[in-house]
């Protein structure tokens, strides 16, 4: 059996999108030299390697096996193209990263950041849900991944590296923003706009208010923050958000702070990636980078949720 590192990655991004067509958009290949590519390899190994079960593609086992070969095949060479890189002296490489959508607020920009210091540094950045993000670390699919809820049901190694706190939001002209302190307890009746079941936004405002005796009412769901801010502000419910998520000015979106006892509700972001996976060299030092400048990004968003809490309450 001769199987080519080409007809191995072919594989991988066929498993990984569950669709020939996706898989050949993304290769930039057509579905039918795909499709001749597959069945190739299948009669190499002998055994047929997919299946398809209504719309969508399904390994058979001896598809999972040589998909967990070739992704095993993969961080091997991307671990070898690092470690290169750092014997070259050039400080570059590829750096691949999945982050949760929330993290949008801040990855970004320390990813220029990173790159000012080593700008032959290349950056693959996937902005999804926290489901999407899950699938993806599964999948073995990035370097790290960023969340702030690792899954319980899968063995990961999961650092800490930045606090989260998050706040009860509601429109700036709403009857509970005027007041200095607010129970839990209040909100029983309100109407909520929140995140996608599976949100770690939303999992941490549900245990949140269920210990409280709160049972949230959603009266929207949405698949980002901006869209949050934007029912918000228009008086369409409260909300959760992240601190990091609230902007520079959230009084001049209509958003207002509300102080409720016991929030901001503390939380974490965390760098995660499978158990046992061996760091290259470039993810570590972009995991060392997001510790060192983990400080200024919490002083930054204590400042922005002190100045919103401040102008949501008279007299403070």
């Amino acid at each position: 059996m001769h199987l080519t590192l080409h007809q191995l990655r072919l594989l991988l991004a066929t498993a990984q999108e569950g669709s020939v067509s996706r898989a050949a958009e993304r290769l930039h290949l057509t579905q039918p030299t795909l499709s001749a590519q597959l069945k190739q390899l299948a009669e190499q190994v002998g055994l047929p390697l997919h299946e398809r079960v209504g719309r969508r593609l399904h390994l058979t086992e001896a598809g999972r096996l040589v998909a967990a070969a070739a992704a095993r095949v993969a961080e091997e060479l991307g671990q070898l193209e690092n470690e290169l890189a750092v014997l070259r002296g050039d400080q570059g490489g590829r750096l691949r990263l999945a982050v949760v959508s929330t993290a949008e607020a801040f990855i970004p920009r320390l990813l220029g950041e990173f790159r000012k210091v080593r700008p032959a540094v290349e950056v693959s950045l996937v902005v999804l849900n926290r489901q999407a993000v899950v699938g993806r670390l599964l999948e073995n699919q990035d370097d790290l991944y960023i969340m702030t809820k690792p899954p319980a049901e899968t063995p990961v190694s999961a650092v800490p590296f930045l606090t989260n706190p998050l706040v009860v939001v509601a429109a700036a002209d709403h009857p509970l923003a005027k007041r200095k302190q607010v129970a839990a307890g209040a909100l029983v009746d309100a109407e909520f706009v929140l995140r996608e079941p599976g949100s770690g936004t939303r999992l941490a405002a549900e245990e949140f208010f269920a210990a409280r005796g709160v049972q949230l009412r959603p009266r929207l769901e949405l698949g980002s923050n901006e869209a949050v801010r934007q029912a918000v502000a228009g008086g369409l419910g409260l909300s959760v958000l992240s601190a990091h998520a609230l902007g520079p000015h959230p009084e001049e979106l209509g958003i207002a702070v509300l102080p409720v006892r016991g929030t901001p509700i503390p939380a974490r972001w965390q760098v995660v990636a499978p158990a046992g996976k061996r760091l290259t060299p470039l993810a570590q030092a972009f995991l060392d980078y997001l510790q060192e400048r983990a400080p200024r990004l919490e002083a930054e968003a204590g400042q922005r949720l002190a100045l919103a809490v401040a102008g949501a309450i008279p007299g403070r």
